[in-house]
């Protein structure tokens, strides 16, 4: 293994295992599975002799503009010596929800994704004091082109129905608006779940709502989860290949739907994190034969 696959692995383990850990949040608004809301990962800086607001701004990759939303005391642009400011994870603005505003109308508001906006903060239900990403970017940014024509295997050893889509659904329960996050594929306990393209795998163990989770990096900053094992089969810092073994389907966690299914998430790495897309569109590759599910 290569130092800049060593890199890889370490960098997306220190990823999981900070997103995993509790920093004072409110459990009724960070939910199992989901980040931790982006202001509840503030951290503080003192302000050392000779520093600049561009200076510290510089130092967490930040502009200046997104320290002032978060402080606005430096708006005359004063920073005193000694003085603690409030540091984001990375640059956006504050901002308090209008009351009865969905996650739609601040996506509509601000040009974010209604899908990042809620994951970034914590999954919760209704939009209160929410971070809203790349609203204080300097105009002009753009991201970098994406060439990326899909997956070159299935997550299943035949292709499953969808019984449960990627994006907004109505909870049954309380009729409020859940985001859901993959996609899950009907598939008997006991189905070999594979993976979709060579890579690495970042973490195999239990998470959360997630039941037994495999997740594997692979080349150009993707990531796929396979969710609710039965069994795992491999190892964090393992190598795998497109087709290899992961585990089993199970029904560990907390799956969203009854029947036995594969939850199956891509995500790609950005400034927030990794963020989440449809995975349908990059399973483009697909077995021959058709899953036939008994009873």
């Amino acid at each position: 293994m290569t130092l800049s696959d060593w890199l890889l692995v370490f960098s997306t383990i220190f990823c999981l295992i900070t997103q995993a850990i509790t920093i004072n949040v409110n459990p009724a608004i960070a939910q199992e599975g989901c980040p931790q809301p982006a202001l509840s990962r503030l951290t503080r800086h003192k302000v050392a002799a000779g520093e600049t607001l561009e200076s510290v701004a510089n130092q967490y990759n930040l502009i200046p503009a997104t320290l002032i939303n978060l402080n606005p005391g430096l708006r005359g642009g004063a920073l005193p010596v000694g003085r603690e400011i409030l540091i984001p994870p990375f640059n956006g603005i504050r901002v308090q929800a209008p009351r009865g505003s969905s996650w739609q109308d601040l996506a509509a508001s601000y040009g974010v994704r209604a899908d990042v906006l809620y994951e970034i903060n914590g999954c919760q239900a209704q939009p209160q004091l929410v971070f809203i990403p790349g609203a204080s970017s300097p105009a002009g940014a753009r991201p970098s082109s994406d060439r990326f024509t899909g997956f070159a295997a299935y997550p299943l050893p035949s292709e499953a129905t969808v019984a449960l889509s990627y994006g907004w659904h109505q909870d049954p329960n309380t009729g409020q608006a859940r985001f859901h996050s993959g996609i899950d594929l009907l598939a008997d306990p006991g189905t070999s779940v594979l993976s979709v393209d060579s890579g690495t795998v970042a973490f195999a163990d239990q998470q959360g709502s997630y039941g037994n989770l495999v997740v594997v990096n692979h080349q150009g900053g993707r990531q796929t989860r396979y969710a609710h094992l039965g069994r795992v089969s491999v190892a964090a810092g393992q190598l795998v290949k497109a087709g290899d073994t992961l585990g089993i389907v199970g029904s560990t966690g907390r799956p969203e739907i009854d029947s036995p299914h594969l939850h199956f998430e891509v995500r790609y790495y950005s400034s927030q994190g990794w963020v989440a897309q449809d995975p349908e569109p990059n399973l483009k590759a697909k077995p021959t034969a058709r899953a036939v599910r008994f009873g």
